[in-house]
């Protein structure tokens, strides 16, 4: 199946305060986010027309600026005023949204202090992204050569462009190797995330999950883990090293686009996706449709 390239679209995207031409968004080849990684995005579902949790990831996109030393000229109040506009212009009523905010091309070189901050907004019709039986069935992942990097040696609080490039060869080799993601462990050798996505395993009817100290405590892995307290679910927050998958009944990941995915295999460790990962799910559909 052909795909359709995102350069040759129909629509609209918001860049810089205007709504220009899908085919029209375009940046120079020697823009400063393209050479040295100073770049910063986020993602974001539109679910009956609504972005789900706009602010929060409009205020993210903001301080990730921050942490990278970018000012985006945008206010956060702004940046969801931008990202409704260019949603209706669209309209999208299910769909997928791309913050993302650069270094342009006024000087080339590591130090780019007095280059201008662009922010564009774009978003693309996107429905669910798997069918209710075969996300029941889980994806299986392998497990990384990459490990997510110490946070003095990253700017690993922030949703950088530049922390992704690990995260693209360690998916593309899981995808050649027939699965469908990568686990990520960290500098220490325990486990962090998937490429895209937070990690939670059920052990002994409790859900355990990595401390976010190393790459990014999404907003899905925060939304879930409220939803599973209000369940009445325990959910422990510690280090988890590898070889405790082995305890693992139900393992699932949590992201924009994964939204609650069960895993039904890690390397050696296999898991069924059960009850507690079914019931995640239609609370985490119930709410986002809310």
């Amino acid at each position: 199946m052909a795909v359709l390239p995102f350069d040759d679209r129909d629509g609209v995207i918001w860049h810089n305060g205007e709504l220009v031409a899908w085919r029209d968004a375009k940046i120079h080849v020697l823009t400063h986010g393209l050479h040295y990684g100073s770049c910063v995005f986020e993602g974001e579902r539109v679910y009956g027309g609504k972005v789900f949790k706009l602010t929060e990831h409009s205020a993210r996109l903001v301080t990730s600026g921050e942490i990278l030393g970018m000012k985006i000229p945008y206010s956060t109040a702004e940046i969801d005023e931008a990202t409704r506009k260019v949603v209706a212009a669209n309209g999208i009523v299910d769909g997928y949204v791309r913050p993302v905010a650069w270094r342009g091309s006024e000087m080339m070189g590591v130090a780019a202090q007095s280059g201008r901050i662009h922010l564009a907004v774009a978003v693309w019709q996107w429905p669910s992204y798997w069918a209710p039986e075969a996300r029941m069935r889980g994806i299986r992942l392998n497990i990384a050569d990459w490990c997510r990097p110490h946070p003095k040696s990253a700017p690993t609080a922030s949703k950088a462009a530049g922390l992704y490039m690990i995260c693209t060869m360690a998916k593309h080799k899981a995808e050649a190797d027939g699965f469908e993601d990568s686990l990520m462990l960290d500098w220490r050798g325990q486990v962090a995330e998937a490429t895209g996505a937070n990690i939670f395993f059920v052990m002994k009817g409790e859900i355990h999950t990595p401390l976010p100290d190393c790459f990014l405590n999404g907003i899905t892995r925060q939304t879930v883990i409220d939803l599973a307290r209000k369940r009445g679910l325990a959910v422990k927050e510690r280090p988890i090293m590898p070889e405790e998958m082995a305890q693992a009944t139900e393992c699932f990941l949590t992201g924009t686009a994964a939204e609650v995915t069960p895993v039904r295999e890690i390397g050696p460790y296999s898991f069924t996706p059960g009850d507690i990962s079914r019931g995640l799910i239609a609370d985490y559909e119930a709410l986002v449709r809310a």
